[in-house]
């Protein structure tokens, strides 16, 4: 299916008219697929010359699941600053605990939104346990204004985030991670003085903006449980999905 949708793209582009989104579209099929393979095309539409509506493509494209980190990929390193208090933090910070919950989220994305109090929650409650919890936000602010750091502040203020929320201006430490969701969890075991070792990459919950399934934080909470009590975190994880990072034009 995907294959035919990148050749019934090609298609599109020997036509004079074709507007500009499909032909780029078309030239980058190969990202198009990794990033919107769930986006059906109307082949019916295709056949007699029709588009397809260029908002949907923005809109449905926008939604990304987290792949391509394998567990065991050791934390990288960070230097990043914490908007609301003006603090730099490091890797370096949470050696001393046993887990480390590393967030990739922002302010604008529905599907953070969705999450943003049981986030909360859940890290309140994990982190009386001895988890460590840190969220980075990594979307260009030429894009979106709203995801900057003096919102960042405002918001970190607002929903009384108990974990530092830090800004990641030059999207390095995205890159870093391997980050391509918001919003995108990476749950890391400490064993001693052995770097932060990965040990879930995977959702909240089954729980979407767009379905009424209620928000209860089970998958992520589960691999947490495990870690705390030292025993193996399931390996079959299922993704997160969210929108796509707003990298920098």
């Amino acid at each position: 299916m995907a294959v035919t949708t990148a050749r019934a793209l090609l298609t599109i582009t020997t036509i004079g008219n074709a507007p500009r989104h499909l032909r780029t579209l078309a030239r980058t099929r190969s990202s198009f697929l990794s990033h919107c393979s769930f986006y059906q095309v109307n082949f019916n539409s295709l056949q007699h010359g029709f588009t397809v509506p260029p908002r949907r493509l923005v809109i449905r494209g926008a939604r990304t699941e987290s792949t391509g980190v394998l567990l065991g990929f050791r934390a990288p390193d960070f230097q990043l600053p914490e908007p609301l208090t003006g603090k730099i933090w490091k890797l370096e910070d949470f050696e001393a605990y046993p887990a480390l919950l590393v967030m990739f989220i922002c302010n604008h994305c529905p599907f953070v939104k969705h999450l943003k109090k049981d986030i909360v929650k859940l890290s309140n409650f994990y982190m009386k346990k001895g988890l460590a919890v840190v969220a980075i936000s990594s979307n260009s602010v030429a894009t979106h204004p709203q995801d900057g750091p003096e919102f960042m502040a405002e918001e970190a203020k607002l929903f009384h985030y108990p974990f530092p929320y830090l800004y990641d201006e030059s999207q390095d430490v995205a890159r870093d991670f391997g980050a391509a969701c918001t919003p995108e969890f990476f749950l890391f075991r400490k064993d001693g003085r052995r770097p932060f070792e990965l040990v879930y990459h995977g959702q909240f919950d089954d729980s979407r903006p767009s379905n009424a399934v209620p928000v209860t934080g089970r998958d992520l909470s589960r691999a947490i449980d495990c870690v705390l009590s030292c025993q193996p975190v399931p390996t079959v994880q299922k993704p997160s999905v969210g929108c796509s990072i707003k990298w920098h034009p």
